[in-house]
């Protein structure tokens, strides 16, 4: 019997189709081969256009009045939006005036003047990486030894939290972005289970807010506990959704960059030997693995009125599902899009970080740490190779490797 070819349309909708990354990624070229917006059908989805298009990704994220965050802005199925019962509000919900407001709160802490004073931290860190790939003896799963400590450890330094909450904090992130992957969810997925998590969340970042209120320090966790907007008091909700989306946002997706641009280096052992002969290349080759990996796959938007998209008719109240991920793969803008390649002369046009007034605040961040981790580890490198089988993680918002399993030899300090 002739094998069934999957329906590309379904790579938006079935988290399934992330475990095999390299078939997502052919799926969505030939996507690209029909056009540039796509409608989505699928049964326990409300409709929506999925838009691969670079270039009308990045015009529908300048039109920020026009394509709405709100009123949902990930795609839920609609019996988890139905079913939720507490919903919070963090920068990527919010629309403008209250975006702008938001924003401002925090907006200095992550200017590149202030992200280069936590270099030092940064090296402390990689240092320390290449430490402990040295007491591992030659191999280990980098996802999980490397990838996922490292940014978690610069978040908690950010926000002023000990190192004996990393595990909780580790925990409920993944609990959160992972809610679709069997190996990650804390139960079987239901609206019940997400409030939970949220829950948990919840209690403790609101201790947290009362330790801030009561004793503030210079920590990013004092300016959210004592933030204010129009001169009152962040309600709750709001103040749990910004402690939410500095501890997970700035963990879970450049873990992600980290592991899946290994992955790459060792998928592509040309390109590796290139950056160790050629170190300078280490910020381009961040780039590309930023551009490759995409770890926020999507975000939604909802159309204020009547407009056209890539050619599209596209009617008020459509939802739009932007693919960072297949927008990072469009042949009009990168050539041979599936080919990894350090040296693309426009890897930095990636829209991996979004785009307009909603750009990520942590993008020069997540930037410096794979910056500084490659750029510690690539030169110690003397071999390198997969000792198992990778995989991914099955979810549809965000995501990357699970597992990265080495072997490898260092040279000497």
């Amino acid at each position: 019997m002739p094998t069934e070819v999957p329906d590309p349309h379904d790579i938006f909708t079935d988290n399934q189709r992330w475990g095999d990354l390299d078939e997502w990624n052919q799926a969505a070229l030939a996507l690209h081969e029909q056009g540039g917006i796509h409608l989505i059908e699928r049964e326990g989805f409300k409709p929506f256009w999925a838009v691969i298009d670079h270039a009308s990704v990045m015009d529908i994220e300048r039109q920020h009045e026009l394509f709405t965050n709100e009123p949902e802005s990930v795609l839920l199925e609609t019996a988890a939006i139905d079913g939720r019962t507490l919903e919070i509000k963090t920068l990527v919900h919010m629309d403008e005036p209250s975006h702008g407001k938001y924003r401002r709160l925090t907006n200095d802490w992550f200017k590149p003047a202030n992200v280069r004073r936590l270099n030092d931290r940064l090296d402390e860190l990689s240092r320390e990486a290449v430490a402990k790939l040295e007491e591992f003896g030659g191999e280990c799963d980098f996802a999980v030894d490397i990838a996922l400590p490292f940014p978690l450890q610069v978040i908690l330094k950010i926000l002023g939290l000990p190192e004996e909450d990393y595990d909780r904090m580790l925990m409920l992130t993944q609990q959160l972005f992972g809610a679709t992957d069997p190996d990650l969810q804390r139960d079987e997925i239901s609206p019940e289970v997400m409030n939970q998590v949220i829950g948990d969340f919840f209690a403790y970042f609101t201790a947290l807010t009362a330790e801030r209120r009561a004793e503030p320090g210079d920590d990013l966790a004092s300016l959210i506990a004592n933030g204010q907007i129009d001169d009152a008091a962040m309600p709750d909700l709001e103040t749990l959704g910004y402690y939410i989306i500095v501890a997970t946002a700035g963990h879970d997706t450049t873990s992600s960059a980290m592991s899946g641009g290994m992955h790459a280096l060792l998928e592509n052992p040309e390109q590796l030997a290139k950056l160790r002969a050629s170190p300078e290349l280490v910020n381009n080759a961040v780039e590309e693995m930023i551009r490759w990996t995409a770890p926020v796959r999507h975000f939604m938007r909802t159309a204020q009125q009547d407009t056209v998209v890539c050619g599209q008719e596209i009617r008020k109240g459509d939802w739009l599902y932007l693919s960072y991920k297949a927008a990072n793969l469009d042949p009009k803008v990168f050539e041979n899009p599936l080919q990894f390649d350090i040296e693309r002369p426009n890897a930095d046009r990636n829209v991996s970080f979004g785009f307009g007034v909603h750009y990520c605040l942590g993008a020069q961040l997540a930037r410096n740490e794979l910056r500084r981790l490659f750029g510690h580890l690539i030169p110690r490198l003397e071999s390198i190779e997969l000792a198992g089988e990778a995989t991914s993680m099955k979810t549809t918002f965000v995501g990357g490797h699970k597992s990265l399993p080495i072997r490898y030899t260092l040279t000497p300090a």
